[in-house]
């Protein structure tokens, strides 16, 4: 199936009645020439079927709605390995692209998405947070529970983040996605504070297991659109899934990417092999019957998710990270999202406490 934006996937629109009047509202529910339907507040879209089995049907309706919880909150890292100090901003809940590793699958109990538009009281969280600790720098991502541009011709919020994030000294914000969807981001003036990133993967996974993605080159040519406007760029590869031929596959994705986006913009790039609570599984596979990675051997990590054994995600590990520091700038922070010290060493022969913590060495590469 060729790639489109994936919201236009969206075929229902829902809209809580407390949020109806709202301007914000009015605007996206015009822009997606969509029929909206009013529901009751705390009410959910009717959706056939049982959790997780409509959950491809569910992708297809977009509640907009008022989020009850909070926006802004520390990223949910293990205290068992190195944690980055990232901070999440909470846009919405599910994603319209369909990944077959998506912890999303067994984080959620329900199979539509959800877009938060009480913006007021998101921003306003966040003048709270950032005027209480002037002294410190916030790394914020708004990818963790959705993907942070996959929604956007529809709801046009990175503009509105971009603006705000402008001019704050404390602050940075990351839009993480594996779409190609960034024409709302040409000609702000983001003051360098705005870091646009993508997921990537070998082309194989990239092709087989990231349903409804951007591919490769849609991904790279957005970077490249977007450091053409001066933005700073992040990568993830995340999770690197072992397969036949991962060597020559995750080479043959980091020599395209360095051929085509300008290393100098480059700020971080993670690393992270595949890791999964089992619940995860039992989704997957029975979504994904065709999908055969979630029968590879994983030993239980000290989090209580599977992973490759220590051996194997050295391995992977050694052979991308001496790839990238054959073309990453000396600036650019090359990290592992969610390893161990033993594993640092191994790799990188360093430690984070050795360089003042993972959270310094991230913020350094921003500053």
């Amino acid at each position: 199936m060729p790639y489109i934006d994936p919201s236009r996937y969206i075929s229902a629109l829902y809209v809580e009645q407390q949020c109806r009047d709202l301007p914000y509202v009015r605007e996206i529910v015009g822009r997606s020439g969509l029929p909206v339907v009013e529901i009751e507040d705390s009410a959910v879209p009717c959706i056939e079927g049982l959790y997780p089995d409509n959950l491809s049907q569910g992708k297809k309706h977009l509640l907009l709605c008022r989020n009850k919880g909070r926006f802004f909150k520390p990223c949910p890292g293990t205290r068992e390995y190195q944690c980055c100090g990232y901070h999440v901003l909470n846009i919405g809940m599910n994603c319209p692209m369909d990944c077959v590793y998506c912890i999303l699958q067994a984080y959620l109990n329900n199979p539509w998405l959800s877009f938060f538009v009480n913006i007021e009281e998101l921003f306003g969280e966040l003048d709270a947070a950032l005027q209480a600790h002037p002294e410190r720098l916030f790394r914020i991502g708004t990818g963790e529970f959705t993907d942070s541009l996959a929604l956007d011709r529809l709801t046009g919020l990175s503009r509105l983040l971009v603006d705000y994030f402008r001019d704050k000294d404390n602050a940075v914000i990351e839009l993480k996605t594996k779409s190609d969807v960034v024409d709302n981001l040409m000609g702000l003036d983001h003051g360098g504070r705005t870091i646009v990133s993508w997921s990537l993967n070998s082309p194989p996974v990239m092709r087989h297991e990231e349903i409804r993605t951007a591919g490769l080159e849609q991904r790279l040519a957005a970077a490249a659109k977007c450091a053409e406007q001066g933005y700073r760029l992040a990568f993830h590869f995340d999770p690197i899934i072992f397969h036949d031929g991962w060597q020559d596959g995750y080479r043959q994705t980091i020599r395209r990417l360095f051929e085509i986006v300008p290393a100098e913009q480059i700020v971080w790039i993670s690393l992270g092999a595949l890791r999964f609570i089992p619940r995860l599984k039992t989704i997957a596979a029975r979504r994904f019957p065709a999908s055969r990675f979630f029968y590879q051997e994983f030993i239980t990590g000290l989090d209580g998710k599977s992973r490759y054994f220590r051996d194997q995600r050295v391995e992977m590990y050694k052979v991308i990270a001496d790839e990238l520091h054959k073309y990453a700038a000396g600036r650019t922070c090359i990290y592992f999202c969610m390893e161990s010290d033993v594993i640092w060493q191994e790799v990188f022969g360093f430690a984070p406490g050795e360089k003042g913590g993972l959270d310094a060495m991230l913020d350094e590469s921003v500053r």
